[in-house]
This record gives C-alpha cells, sequence and structure tokens, in this order.
C-alpha cells in the first residue's frame, strides 16, 4: 500500500510546540514504564491537535479537500460561490465570523474549517436543514449533508453531529433524529445569517 503523503500547516510554530510539549507531558503522566514514547498513531495525533485539527483523520480530509472541491460536480460551480472575503459580520464573534466565512451565498458549507472551535461552529450550520419531527435513514443524513456541504465528505460531518449531540443516532446506525439543541447567544447570529442564506424554516 502507497504511503500517503499530506501538508501539516501551523499558523504558530510557538503555539505548535507549547501545545506538543502540553500533549507530551501529558503522554507521560499517564504512560506507565513499558510505554516510554507514545505509538506511531499517538504521536501522529498529537501532531494533528498541535496544528488546530481533532485527530489525524480531520488533517487527513482537510488536506484532500482542495482535491474533493476540484472534482465537484461542475453545475454547482456557478450557483454556489466561494466563502465571502468581506469585512466581519457586525453581530457577530471571531468564530462565528470564521464559521461564517466557510459558507457560500446560498449558505453551503464548501470547505471544512482548519480549527476546531471554527468546525464546530460550523456543524451547527449543518443541524439547521434537518427536521425535528421525522427519523432519518442514514443514507437519507448523507443525502441533507451533500445537499448542502462542497467538500465530498459527509461521513465526517454525520460523525460531527452525533458527537456534538446535535443528531441522536439508534437501531446500531440504522435511525437518526434531530436533537432539540439549544446553541449559546454567540450562535444564534451566526444561525440567523445562515437561514436567511439558504432559506432555511
Amino acid at each position: 500500500m502507497p504511503r500517503e503523503i499530506f501538508a501539516l500547516h501551523a499558523d504558530d510554530i510557538s503555539a505548535f510546540a507549547k501545545s506538543l510539549r502540553q500533549q507530551l507531558t501529558e503522554y507521560r503522566s499517564q504512560a506507565d514504564e513499558s510505554d516510554a514514547a507514545p505509538s506511531h498513531l499517538s504521536l501522529l495525533n498529537m501532531l494533528a491537535r498541535a496544528a488546530g485539527h481533532r485527530n489525524i483523520q480531520a488533517l487527513r480530509a482537510a488536506a484532500q479537500q482542495p482535491a474533493a472541491l476540484a472534482q465537484a460536480p461542475t453545475k454547482l460551480t456557478p450557483v454556489h460561490a466561494p466563502p465571502a472575503r468581506g469585512p466581519s459580520h457586525p453581530e457577530l464573534s471571531e468564530l462565528a465570523d470564521r464559521a461564517l466565512r466557510q459558507f457560500d451565498a446560498q449558505g453551503r458549507l464548501v470547505r471544512w474549517p482548519s480549527r476546531h472551535q471554527v468546525q464546530r461552529y460550523a456543524i451547527w450550520g449543518m443541524w439547521l436543514h434537518f427536521d425535528s419531527r421525522r427519523v432519518y435513514t442514514e443514507p437519507e443524513v448523507n443525502e441533507v449533508l451533500n445537499a448542502h456541504h462542497g467538500f465530498g465528505d459527509h461521513c465526517t460531518l454525520r460523525r460531527e453531529l452525533v458527537e456534538m449531540k446535535l443528531l441522536a443516532r439508534s437501531d446500531g446506525g440504522r435511525a437518526y433524529r434531530k436533537l432539540a439543541a439549544r446553541p449559546n447567544e454567540d450562535l444564534l447570529p451566526l444561525l440567523r445569517e445562515l437561514r436567511v442564506r439558504s432559506g432555511a424554516a
């Protein structure tokens, strides 16, 4: 099996080093004498988290986004513009504004944010498109997500919705239901703007 190669980008090398050092210190404090060093996978996850990703899988998904966008159906190109780069939205916090910039003018999530906190804000935008009065199958959840994102990774979005307790999964993963989650005050202006963009009720 060929080795997969993708880039690791750190905005702040000092913050990256501090995060990696903290993770290694925590690992050593919890490991026994037989675990003198972290495993290959554990170290990969530490490096990914130090760069602001949830884990190595999230880093891999972020690295594959340009290829996924390039392979997106051409019929979406004229309809869905890239995220806005204008001035900050006046009602939004910095995190909410960063999340909003990942969505296009139609409220479609066109790229997965690199920062974990911004990812969590963006996931609420996906939660808007589900109906709490019905039960979804997994293919139906995927269909909703694919209709409202453009980087080809509905699996990550579905998993995050479940982990954040915005969707409940039951019957061995065959049934999904939107949960009545309560967004914090910081999220409300972001969700209002996304409803306007997407025409969500």
